[in-house]
């Protein structure tokens, strides 16, 4: 186990980032719990995280952080850094789900869907891994999804943009092995409760594209039904799993992080390509000659 951590999470109004961010400091570590406007709008949410962390063995405070501003990411982080002399985990959780037929979206929506799901990482990123470097050390957690895998109906603009965060995550882990910076994508099944996601979800705004598909129209309706059919056993998977995943990995030593974890109870299955995935990636750097590269062989 590693000793106590300086975690910054993003997105942890709700959902997978609220669960995770009481987990990690209940465990013992350090927690920056990241929201947009936690004073104004989002006031309640950050009361209810500090009020679940009263009692922790580790410490949790509420940092604003809005990932569509490169300004509040680099504040954040000095932040962090002032309050700790340092970072050692930032976990990439922010995210926004999109549901509808795909020619009903406007290039608009899509460019903010990868806004949001995908250069939002980017953004903090630019803010601590500077930090992670002068430490030569530090680990990436990025909150990925099985999506990226296996493509459901009616979530393109998501699937797309979490496939760019996915990634972002192995391009981003070529460049900072090398600084002891570690990586590892944890990949969720589905959730259609205990987070806000679905409750949250954009709708495409041109409705008469929507309306066109009415051959497919059943099927959009029953998205909901047909996602809980697979859910094991019929029981819907309670997203605290992924809150003591993201806690197992912060908690490993440093060299025994896995690459890539799969926190899921819909049997959504991402384990069938991961290890094919890494497996290419190991074939890759041998072929290429950059084995020095990889942060494991």
């Amino acid at each position: 186990m590693s000793p106590p951590q300086t975690v910054l999470v993003t997105g942890a109004g709700t959902g997978m980032g609220a669960l995770s961010s009481v987990s990690l400091a209940r465990a013992g570590h350090r927690v920056f719990a990241s929201m947009r406007d936690p004073l104004g709008r989002n006031a309640e949410k950050a009361q209810a995280l500090l009020a679940q962390a009263e009692d922790a063995a580790g410490e949790l405070s509420v940092v604003e952080l809005d990932v569509l501003s490169e300004d509040s990411a680099g504040a954040a982080v000095e932040q962090v850094v002032r309050e700790t002399g340092g970072l050692d985990v930032v976990v990439h959780n922010a995210a926004h789900l999109l549901v509808g037929v795909t020619e009903a979206f406007s290039p608009e929506e899509v460019l903010r869907a990868f806004d949001v799901n995908a250069v939002g990482a980017l953004r903090v990123n630019r803010a601590a891994l500077p930090v992670m470097r002068r430490q030569e050390s530090g680990l990436l957690l990025w909150i990925g999804s099985g999506t990226t895998r296996a493509i459901p109906p009616f979530l393109a603009p998501y699937s797309a943009a979490k496939a760019a965060f996915d990634a972002f995550a192995e391009s981003t882990a070529w460049d900072v092995t090398a600084y002891g910076i570690e990586t590892t994508i944890l990949m969720p099944g589905v959730f259609t409760h205990g987070t806000a996601h679905f409750a949250n979800a954009a709708f495409p705004a041109d409705t008469a594209r929507t309306a066109a598909y009415d051959k497919v129209a059943p099927f959009l309706a029953s998205m909901g039904e047909d996602t809980e059919r697979m859910m094991v056993g019929g029981v819907s998977a309670d997203p605290q799993i992924v809150a003591d995943e993201v806690v197992r990995v912060v908690d490993l030593p440093v060299g025994h992080r896995p690459r890539r974890t799969v926190a899921d109870g819909s049997d959504f299955g991402a384990e069938i390509i991961n290890g094919a995935a890494e497996e290419l990636r190991l074939r890759l750097a041998r072929r290429m000659g950059v084995t020095g590269l990889l942060d494991r062989l």
